[in-house]
């Protein structure tokens, strides 16, 4: 199964950076190849070549000037990831052996557990592996706040699509943000080995327009 394509401005600078930095590699690589090749095919030699100052500072320069052209952009990156913008939605994500648990903090009593649904349960519709029976509801182009730990081991709450990646660690609160720019089902997993069902806790949020979130609030609140 592929990866879900970007779902949030985070994760299109994520590919933006990926692109812009496999770019450079490629013509690195490119170059280098070409160099090679020359130097074995031809037959040109300098027996008494002791030096050469103009080729030595070109090729001292030009490796730190592209280290900067990769580095700028992934500084920038890191303080976009790690910014926590104005959010409107809270949600705490609990980590254990081995499902999920939310609690949305903006409400009085509107928590749940997340299960992976069992093979033997499954709906033609739904995915295996990957689908729960509670999903994460979440409304789209609304700056999101996820707190995450955990009441055992370390988990690791992720969306790829999100470009959401966050530590769910025992007797500490992390937290990122992220903002949905589209409907639709999300599908991720927790990425930290936590013990023999790890790979059967996934996360699956479900992105709705603002009015049905408010509906769906007032039926569970």
């Amino acid at each position: 199964m592929l990866l879900q394509d970007s779902a949030s401005p985070l994760m299109e600078q994520l590919m933006f950076f990926h692109d812009h930095t496999l770019l450079i590699l490629t013509i690195i690589t490119i170059l280098v190849s070409q160099m090679l090749l020359s130097m074995m095919m031809n037959k040109f030699i300098h027996r008494f070549l002791l030096e050469g100052q103009l080729i030595e500072t070109i090729w001292t320069f030009l490796p730190a000037l592209i280290l900067i052209l990769i580095a700028l952009p992934s500084l920038r990156l890191l303080y976009i990831l790690d910014e926590i913008y104005n959010p409107l939605l809270t949600i705490k994500s609990i980590g254990h052996q081995w499902y999920w648990s939310y609690e949305y903090s903006d409400y009085k009593s509107l928590e749940f557990d997340s299960y992976m649904i069992p093979s033997m349960e499954l709906k033609f519709f739904h995915f295996r592996l990957l689908d729960v029976n509670n999903r994460l509801v979440i409304p789209f182009n609304t700056q999101v706040r996820m707190i995450t730990t955990s009441s055992d081991v370390i988990h690791s709450w992720t969306i790829p699509s999100l470009g959401v990646k966050i530590d769910s660690t025992p007797g500490r609160l992390n937290q990122t943000n992220f903002n949905i720019n589209r409907t639709g089902l999300f599908f991720g997993q927790c990425s930290e080995i936590c013990g023999a069902n790890h790979s059967f806790m996934p996360i699956v949020i479900e992105s709705i327009s603002s009015k049905s979130f408010i509906k769906w609030v007032s039926s569970n609140n």
